[in-house]
């Protein structure tokens, strides 16, 4: 078996090519700071209009050295409009820049605003590498689009249409010259412009491609160390970040393209002022002065050109960007789409008759994943399997889940009703639909059929603020954020008192690891939780579930990482705190379920059997089976 090939991947769910901004899209991010950016115009105008002057004043002092004129105020006149030229433009700098880092500020704030606020779904379906990538890298590139680019490109055209009336008022037959090779070379930017927009968006793309591999390589690194795979891991994120240097390359080409045009129409421009200007000065068509004010103003409006073919490179670049970010601000958030669903439901859904009895009830639910997030779970689920298998068995093994998955069915017309107060564990064999009962329960997904009633109305009629709160949930993997125990309680109780932490911690037995320290709630977890054991990990979320006080405890898998010690405290625990609320478990572990009030049997997404341990041990085979495996018949 190989282990130094490396495995070329895609980004789970990310598009191979970039979607493309347009440049009204760019607007309402310069729209929030136009009075700004009307004091940058108008800085413009200024700086502009001294800039112009001073070819003018040249022209005159050439004259006035010609005719043995004077030259004092003249001389103070061109050194004064240099000083207030340079203020201008100093301080219009200061405001561009500052500007620039406003817009990268908002776009982030609005991106970071957008991703807390989506569907659940959408996070199935894309990788957090690419994720932080947009709010990190992308909205960098708006920076340019202010301090090189866009702004820069306005008051570049100022000074270009006034250097273009002055030379047309000086001698129009040489401006025409200047027009003619100016022309030919923004035609050729122009077209260069589309090709540096395309390769940009695709880099972009790729670099989020690498956060993303990045991303899991760190994230997993204990697995990759343990599995040989390290060599491999680093090939393949290597081989990721060359391919995005080879797209950086790209855009350096075409980009240096642009260079040597402005020096090329530059130059060329200047050869043919002074050559035919020479002739047009021997003819006595124009003077001396004439010609060399002319030469100024050419060189006001090449350096200009210089510009405006920069900004086009840094707008495209940014344009390119702004696809990536727009795309994700366009995404729905879960209050826009609980919108859009209460619209659709019936005015006044008709509530249970047992509703007084059933906190909550299945009716007929079916549900299957959208394709895309499919598509990203299969995804990375290859590119799990390439830490510990070759490229050969990875196809086999892709081929046998491409034929695995013609039905995608998860649930398949559940039903089951949770009397108030009561005790409902859920449990089946890995895969049965068990931890997805508790996704649609919170809302992550909605069914794709058949209706789930809280209180004897649709889940769906509730804000899903409202909804979650009235759920203490925790998840079979239940992460540990970085920071303290404190902050990890707090989560979903901010205004819990230290007594409240401390409490709700004895009653996981974690006592102990307040006790390790001086720190008390204080005392830090470490990166996901390192500092603590699995087991412990799993007891911190039960408290923090446990500290809200919601009357439904979703549990999933809660004491799977706990010895049999802890298991029996931990069942204490929750005994006690689930006196008077409603409790759904998973288990695998049946002994810890077996005296639930009702225990409902799933496998392959449907409900095979529903009652007590001993009547399930009487009539449902499979429950049977798992009884006798776990030594419990």
């Amino acid at each position: 078996m190989s282990r130094t090939a490396p495995t070329r991947r895609r980004g789970r769910g990310a598009p191979q090519d970039g979607p493309r901004a347009t440049f009204r899209q760019l607007l309402p991010f310069l729209f929030e700071h136009k009075k700004t950016l009307i004091v940058v115009a108008i800085l413009s105008v200024f700086g502009a209009a001294t800039s112009l002057v001073q070819p003018l004043l040249v022209g005159q002092v050439i004259t006035a050295v010609q005719s043995g004129g004077t030259l004092g105020i003249l001389v103070w006149m061109l050194v004064g409009f240099v000083l207030i030229s340079s203020v201008i433009s100093g301080y219009q700098h200061y405001l561009l820049q500052r500007t620039g880092t406003a817009v990268v500020h908002s776009s982030r704030r609005q991106l970071i605003a957008r991703i807390l606020h989506l569907p659940i779904r959408e996070f199935d379906a894309r990788r957090t590498g690419d994720l932080v990538s947009r709010v990190g890298t992308d909205t960098t590139l708006l920076y340019a689009v202010l301090t090189q680019g866009l702004a820069d490109a306005v008051g570049s055209a100022i000074l270009f249409l006034g250097a273009l009336i002055a030379m047309l008022l000086i001698d129009p037959i040489l401006l025409l010259l200047i027009v003619v090779v100016v022309g030919v070379s923004l035609a050729v930017v122009v077209m260069l412009s589309g090709r540096i927009r395309t390769a940009s968006s695709a880099q972009q793309v790729k670099v989020g491609e690498l956060a993303s591999a990045v991303e899991r390589a760190v994230g997993s690194i204990r697995t990759v160390r343990a599995s040989g795979a390290t060599e491999r891991e680093t090939a393949s994120v290597s081989a990721l970040a060359g391919e995005a240097y080879g797209l950086g390359v790209r855009i350096a080409k075409v980009s240096a393209l642009v260079v040597p045009i402005s020096g090329i129409a530059m130059q060329l421009s200047l050869l043919a002022v002074l050559g035919v200007g020479g002739f047009r000065v021997a003819a006595g068509a124009i003077t001396v002065a004439s010609l060399i004010t002319f030469v100024m103003f050419l060189f006001m409006l090449i350096m200009p050109l210089a510009t405006t073919f920069g900004a086009i490179t840094s707008v495209n670049q940014a344009l390119g960007a702004l696809g990536r970010i727009q795309e994700v601000l366009d995404l729905p958030t879960e209050d826009q789409e609980d919108a859009a669903i209460a619209a659709s439901l019936p005015a006044d859904s008709a509530v249970d008759a047992a509703s007084d009895l059933t906190a909550l009830s299945f009716h007929d639910v079916r549900f299957r994943y959208p394709d895309a997030v499919v598509a990203a779970r299969e995804a990375a689920a290859t590119e799990a399997r390439t830490v510990l298998v070759d490229a050969h068995l990875e196809r086999k093994t892709s081929d046998a889940d491409a034929d695995a998955r013609a039905d995608r069915d998860v649930l398949r017309r559940v039903s089951f009703a949770v009397p108030r107060g009561a005790r409902i564990a859920l449990v089946g064999p890995s895969g049965a639909g068990k931890s997805t009962i508790l996704a649609l329960i919170e809302r992550f997904y909605d069914p794709t059929g058949g209706s789930i009633r809280l209180d004897g109305h649709d889940i769906r009629t509730y804000p899903r603020a409202e909804l979650r709160a009235r759920f203490g949930y925790v998840e079979q993997d239940a992460p540990t954020l970085a920071g303290t125990l404190a902050d990890n309680l707090r989560l979903a109780s901010p205004d819990a008192t230290d007594a409240d932490c401390e409490r709700v911690l004895h009653a996981v037995n974690l006592g102990d690891v307040l006790e390790r320290g001086t720190l008390g709630l204080q005392t830090p977890v470490g990166e996901d939780g390192v500092m603590l054991s699995g087991g412990e990990r799993q007891r911190l979320a039960i408290a923090r579930a446990l500290l809200t006080e919601a009357p439904i405890l979703l549990l999933d898998e809660s004491t799977s990482s706990l010895d049999g010690v802890n298991e029996q405290r931990m069942r204490e625990a929750i005994d006690a705190v689930s006196a008077d609320r409603t409790l759904i478990v998973i288990a695998h572990r049946l002994s810890t379920v077996v005296d639930s009030d009702l225990i409902v049997v799933l496998q392959n997404g449907e409900v095979v059997g529903q009652g007590t341990h001993t009547e399930l041990i009487e009539q449902v085979p499979l429950y049977r089976d798992l009884a006798r495996h776990q030594l419990l018949v």
